[in-house]
Protein backbone atom coordinates (compact mmCIF):
# COMPACT_ATOMS: atom_id res chain seq x y z
CA UNK A 1 0.00 0.00 0.00
CA UNK A 2 1.35 3.39 -0.97
CA UNK A 3 0.82 6.21 1.53
CA UNK A 4 0.60 9.96 1.12
CA UNK A 5 1.22 12.35 3.97
CA UNK A 6 -1.40 15.04 4.57
CA UNK A 7 -2.29 17.58 7.23
CA UNK A 8 -5.72 17.71 8.82
CA UNK A 9 -6.80 20.50 11.15
CA UNK A 10 -9.12 19.37 13.95
CA UNK A 11 -11.03 21.25 16.59
CA UNK A 12 -8.98 21.13 19.82
CA UNK A 13 -11.77 19.43 21.78
CA UNK A 14 -12.27 16.81 19.04
CA UNK A 15 -8.52 16.17 18.97
CA UNK A 16 -8.48 15.57 22.72
CA UNK A 17 -11.42 13.15 22.41
CA UNK A 18 -9.66 11.40 19.53
CA UNK A 19 -6.46 10.99 21.57
CA UNK A 20 -8.48 9.67 24.54
CA UNK A 21 -10.29 7.17 22.31
CA UNK A 22 -7.04 6.08 20.66
CA UNK A 23 -5.39 5.53 24.04
CA UNK A 24 -8.38 3.54 25.28
CA UNK A 25 -8.21 1.32 22.19
CA UNK A 26 -4.42 1.06 22.29
CA UNK A 27 -4.15 2.39 18.74
CA UNK A 28 -2.49 5.50 17.31
CA UNK A 29 -4.78 8.44 16.57
CA UNK A 30 -3.52 8.40 12.96
CA UNK A 31 -4.83 4.85 12.57
CA UNK A 32 -8.28 5.92 13.77
CA UNK A 33 -8.26 8.80 11.28
CA UNK A 34 -7.20 6.50 8.41
CA UNK A 35 -9.96 4.05 9.32
CA UNK A 36 -12.56 6.83 9.50
CA UNK A 37 -11.53 8.25 6.11
CA UNK A 38 -11.50 4.80 4.53
CA UNK A 39 -14.99 4.00 5.87
CA UNK A 40 -16.32 7.37 4.69
CA UNK A 41 -14.89 7.06 1.19
CA UNK A 42 -16.08 3.46 0.82
CA UNK A 43 -19.64 4.46 1.76
CA UNK A 44 -19.77 7.61 -0.41
CA UNK A 45 -17.94 6.65 -3.61
CA UNK A 46 -19.78 4.30 -5.95
CA UNK A 47 -18.08 1.07 -6.94
CA UNK A 48 -16.68 1.65 -10.44
CA UNK A 49 -16.53 -2.01 -11.46
CA UNK A 50 -18.97 -2.99 -14.20
CA UNK A 51 -21.92 -5.06 -13.04
CA UNK A 52 -20.76 -7.81 -15.39
CA UNK A 53 -17.63 -8.47 -13.31
CA UNK A 54 -18.03 -11.92 -11.81
CA UNK A 55 -21.09 -12.74 -13.92
CA UNK A 56 -19.25 -15.60 -15.61
CA UNK A 57 -17.95 -17.06 -12.38
CA UNK A 58 -17.99 -20.84 -12.73
CA UNK A 59 -17.52 -21.70 -9.08
CA UNK A 60 -14.82 -24.15 -10.18
CA UNK A 61 -11.52 -23.19 -8.60
CA UNK A 62 -9.47 -25.37 -10.94
CA UNK A 63 -10.82 -24.00 -14.22
CA UNK A 64 -7.47 -22.52 -15.26
CA UNK A 65 -5.85 -25.94 -14.95
CA UNK A 66 -8.10 -27.19 -17.79
CA UNK A 67 -8.18 -24.09 -20.00
CA UNK A 68 -6.46 -25.63 -23.05
CA UNK A 69 -8.75 -28.67 -22.90
CA UNK A 70 -11.85 -26.49 -22.64
CA UNK A 71 -10.84 -24.17 -25.50
CA UNK A 72 -9.66 -26.82 -27.97
CA UNK A 73 -12.73 -26.58 -30.28
CA UNK A 74 -13.40 -22.88 -29.84
CA UNK A 75 -13.88 -21.08 -33.14
CA UNK A 76 -14.24 -24.24 -35.21
CA UNK A 77 -17.39 -25.00 -37.20
CA UNK A 78 -18.86 -28.30 -36.55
Amino acid sequence: MSSVKTTVYLDAAEYRRLKTLAAAEGRPAAELIRTAVSDYVRSHVPDKRPMSVGAGRSGVGTLSEHDEELLVDLGQDG
